[in-house]
């Protein structure tokens, strides 16, 4: 497998999708959701035809597309040979990838921060390190079937811990009625049992552009990697001016507001906005915040994790603002299930 305009091949066995194989080979290729929904890996087949494409959502890629040679490179099997053009790469990043790891984690809290999110800790068994970067995630298998969700890791090594020891994982995860991973976490998962974790995946990490303003929208447990992007930042003394918007319904959904507001980052303000009720903070849907409070923001670099409406009204709204394209960087939540299926949302 060859990929332009980069130059790079890896091996790519018949039984595994082209980004799977690259992901194991710290190949790091533009992907998201890995289920054929989000578009993030479309790329173009410039040579070689023998493809097949797993289940897949033809909103991520539509038939006529599929013909014009299009595919999806975390649905594809090949067959042949192939070459195979990237339309969405970081040069920089491309060459920076983690080998994909397994490793086996106990519960050690399971905590309520809200009515619907819950604080999970992880400690990893031996081998105790998850090697990854701020903002990725791991897939955490469901216990009894032959399922796996994705969550994002809010802490930024596994080498720290919340609880003073190493070896910790820390995620956000919202609770929805019918999830296959969160209702198994708010009902069945004890302190002490063991979860079987396979990653690191995912782009949604902080690029190198100190000259440039820090944009951050979130709603929901799309706090999850912007904390551990904000407390990365502040590990490494990263200081950019920077504004977290995060979007919420009611008091009752904001957390982790105290380490927020002490962040110690010198430039940094955070902004968090009610939709469904008034208070002394901003109100109203985030992306209708930013929309008043920042009249440009062209230079700026933006970074937005949530639920899908949130994050396709954010794109285009960051664009008509000044940021350009390619420095939005995105992570939407995907459906679950079977693909196409948008009765459940579980959320990274």
């Amino acid at each position: 497998m060859r990929f332009e305009p980069v130059g790079i091949e890896i091996e790519v066995d018949e039984d595994q999708t082209i980004l799977r194989a690259a992901a194991e080979q710290g190949v790091m290729l533009m992907h998201g959701c890995k289920e054929g929904q989000c578009a993030s890996c479309k790329s173009f087949v410039l040579d070689g035809e023998d493809i097949d494409l797993d289940r897949y959502s033809t909103f991520a890629l539509p038939e006529y597309e599929l013909d014009e040679g299009y595919t999806l490179l975390c649905r594809a099997h090949a067959f042949e040979d192939l070459t195979i053009e990237l339309l969405n790469y970081d040069a920089d990043m491309i060459r920076s990838g983690l080998p994909i790891q397994e490793r086996t984690a106990e519960v050690v809290a399971i905590t309520p921060v809200t009515h619907d999110l819950r604080h999970l800790v992880l400690r990893l068994t031996e081998p105790g390190e998850l090697k990854y970067f701020p903002g990725q995630y791991v897939d955490i298998a469901v216990p009894d079937t032959d399922q796996t969700r994705s969550f994002s890791m809010a802490n930024t090594s596994s080498r720290g811990g919340v609880n003073g020891e190493g070896g910790e994982l820390e995620f956000v995860i919202k609770v929805y009625p019918g999830g296959v991973f969160s209702e198994f976490l708010d009902r069945r998962l004890r302190v002490g049992d063991r979860l079987e974790l396979t990653g690191p995946f995912g782009v949604f990490t902080l690029r190198d552009n100190l000259d440039a303003r820090l944009v951050f929208l979130g709603g929901g447990a799309g706090l999850a990697p912007i904390l551990a992007l904000l407390r990365s930042m502040a590990e490494r003394g990263i200081d950019r001016p920077t504004t977290f918007y995060y979007g919420a319904r009611t008091p009752r959904d904001l957390c982790f507001e105290e380490e927020l507001r002490a962040l110690p980052l010198p430039r940094f303000k955070y902004v968090p906005a009610l939709s469904d009720e008034d208070w002394d903070g901003e109100n109203g849907l985030i992306t209708d915040v930013v929309k008043r409070l920042e009249p440009d923001l062209t230079g700026a670099d933006a970074y937005v994790c949530g639920p899908p409406p949130m994050v396709e009204a954010a794109i285009p709204l960051l664009e008509r603002l000044g940021v350009a394209t390619k420095h939005i960087y995105y992570d939407k939540f995907t459906t679950t299930g079977d693909a196409g299926d948008s009765k459940v949302l579980e959320a990274r």
